[in-house]
Order: structure tokens, then sequence, then C-alpha cells
């Protein structure tokens, strides 16, 4: 090398002789002792590695080679425990599995041991679950369309809560049970739905609905020994597709507008029905009321005509005398005659017009007093 041939240096003056290199230091430096180069230089990599293999053979029993094997063993045991040791939550449940043939046992909550690999776990959470069904937000969603008893179209968002009463078939009879659950559901709604006027899952009869559908989907989950039991399914919203929307609000404007004219009606027909039934059993009343008087007015009369004749039959000519008087009386005292017996003769000066404007003004005297 040319730099080499420079009073035995390196290109910076330095000297490459004596195994030097070229920055004035030879590649194979002398060691010192304490692990550490000669002149105070940084200790020694192999040096170090050296060591430490000297203080793993003190600790290992039997020398490197045999405590290796022990190392992993340990390693292995340590991850064998904590594979074999798990929780339960308590809103959950645990199957164990051995050879991936599940016990009859249940692990309830709390902590539970299984031999791993041999033996593996599955969990299964048993609180109750809520699974929605129907295009929720979704624009052009058809999940929740159905075709209805009177032939129209609805959409109905609905959800199923359930519980997990069998853990075990639960994990082990059905290959998806949430994809089971929803079909089944899809289909008792629809069902349902299907035999039944648009107004009823609309308006008016959503809670028998809801009812029915339970009872099917339960029915059917039982026959593919699911393990769950579905406790109730909510009717969240129905209406009409967004095509038809506005043209269902119009049916709807209608029949509410029937709904208050039958409403109106039936107040006005009930308020006439009121006044005739008060006009009746005032009728009523008044009729009852000249019933009694006329009664009793006959039995007043028939009264003092018994007691006339049983004056008449103790003193027959004195009783025909006065009824005769009375009689008479009664005929000829508005009468504008006057009558003179013959017995009694011609008074000298009898004044009969005097008499007659007498008894023309007590006349109307005597009818104005009733």
């Amino acid at each position: 090398m040319p730099w080499s041939n420079q009073n035995g240096g390196g290109p910076w003056g330095g000297g490459g002789g004596n195994n030097q290199g070229p920055w004035g230091q030879g590649p194979n430096r002398p060691r010192g002792g304490n692990g550490g180069g000669g002149n105070g230089g940084p200790p020694d990599l192999e040096d170090i590695i050296r060591r430490s293999q000297d203080r793993l053979r003190g600790l290992i029993p039997g020398g490197f080679n045999g405590g290796a094997f022990l190392i992993v063993f340990l390693i292995i045991l340590a991850f064998v425990g904590i594979q074999s040791i798990y929780t339960v939550q308590p809103d959950e449940r645990g199957v164990e599995l051995r050879f991936g043939k599940p016990k009859e046992e249940i692990s309830g909550p709390g902590l539970h041991f299984h031999f791993w690999p041999v033996e593996t776990v599955e969990i299964v959470k048993v609180t109750e679950q809520q699974q929605n069904i129907g295009g929720r937000g979704l624009a052009n969603s058809t999940e929740g369309l159905m075709l209805s008893g009177d032939q129209n179209i609805v959409n109905v968002q609905f959800s199923v809560l359930f519980t997990v009463n069998d853990p075990r078939a639960y994990l082990f009879n059905l290959e998806s049970p949430a994809a089971t659950l929803q079909q089944v559901a899809e289909s008792a709604m629809r069902e349902v739905v299907g035999r039944r006027p648009a107004q009823d899952i609309f308006r008016d009869n959503r809670e028998e609905i809801s009812t029915q559908v339970r009872d099917i989907i339960q029915g059917t989950m039982d026959t593919y020994g699911s393990g769950i039991a579905i406790n109730a399914v909510p009717i969240e919203d129905a209406a009409p597709p967004r095509e038809v929307a506005d043209a269902f609000e119009e049916v709807q404007r209608a029949e509410q507008d029937e709904d208050r004219f039958v409403e109106e009606a039936n107040q006005y027909a009930n308020q006439k029905l009121g006044q005739a039934r008060g006009q009746a059993a005032q009728v009523r009343e008044e009729a009852s009321a000249y019933k009694d008087r006329v009664v009793n007015e006959a039995t007043g009369e028939a009264q003092r005509f018994i007691s006339i004749y049983n004056q008449y039959v103790n003193a027959p000519e004195v009783t025909r005398e006065r009824i005769f008087l009375e009689t008479m009386e009664n005929v000829l005292k508005n009468a504008n005659k006057i009558i003179v017996e013959e017995k009694q003769g011609v008074v000298p000066y009898l004044p009969l017009t005097e008499l007659m404007r007498q008894n023309n003004a007590a006349t109307p005297a005597q009818g104005g007093n009733p």
C-alpha cells in the first residue's frame, strides 16, 4: 500500500509498523487483568460472556448441559399451569371439554383448573342479551320489510331478548346460535304479520303480536335444542316503506278524520238521547202526578157521596131538599133572571134594573177568584 512506505506510518502520520493499523493502534491489543484492556481500555465482550457462562454452570445442578433440560422443563410446566387455570365471571358459565368432548359439569363463577391441553374450556354469557332485527339507519336495507295480511308492505324493527339456560346445548347443538336465532325470529315475525292487517302491527295489537312471535320462536328453538330462553320480543318500530310513506300518511289522516267524525256523531247522539230520556222522565212524572191527582179527587168525591148518602138514609126529605136547593143555587146564581113566587104577591116597588146591575157587577168578581 502507498501509505505503508511513508516512514512506516499511516496516511495521518501515525506509524503503521509493529502490527499497528493505519490509525496508530494494532488490531490485537494485549488483554490485561480484571476484564479490562491494557492502559485502562474498555472490557472485552468475549471475557464477559465467558464469565457469565461460568457463573451459570455454578448455579445449575449437574452442570450446564444437565441443567438446560431442567430449565426448559420448568418453563413448559409454568406455561401449562398458566393455561390450566381459568376464571369464570359472575355473568358467565364455563363448559370444559376433554379431547373435544364436553363434560356434564358446568363451571360456575370463580377460579377453576383443568388439564390443558388435554382439556379446554368454553365460556358462555348467561345474562340477558339483545339481538336486533330490522334495518336500523340503513337506507337500502330490506331486512325488516314484510307483507301483511291485507297485502300491505310494512317495515318492522324489533328485538329479541334472550338468556342462555343451558350453556352445553347452546355451544354444541347449533353451529351458529346467533344466526339461527335471527333467522327463526325473522321467520316468526313474517308469519304473524302475514296473518294480520297492517293496522294491527302499526298501533292496535302490537302486544298480542309480540307475544305470538315470542311463543313461535321459543317453540322452534326448543325443537333445535338450542338452550335459549326467549324473554320478550319488543316491537320497536313499524312503518310503511319510504316510497309509500306519503300515501300512507294520507290514509292515516283520513282514518283519524273518520274517527273524529264518528266521535262527534256519538257525542251528538248521546246529547240528544240524554235530552229525550229527560223529557220522557218528565212526562212520566207528570202522568204519575196527574194519575195521583185524579185518583185522589175521585176518592174524595166518592167519600163525599158516601157521606151524603149516609145523611140521606137518616133524613131523606131534609137531605133531598138541601140537595135541591144547593143544585138550583149553583145553576141559577149567574142567571140574569128574577123569580118571584106567587104566594108572595107583587111588592109595591121592586128595583129590577138595580138588582141586575149588582148581579152583573158581582159576576166578574166571582169569576176572577179561583
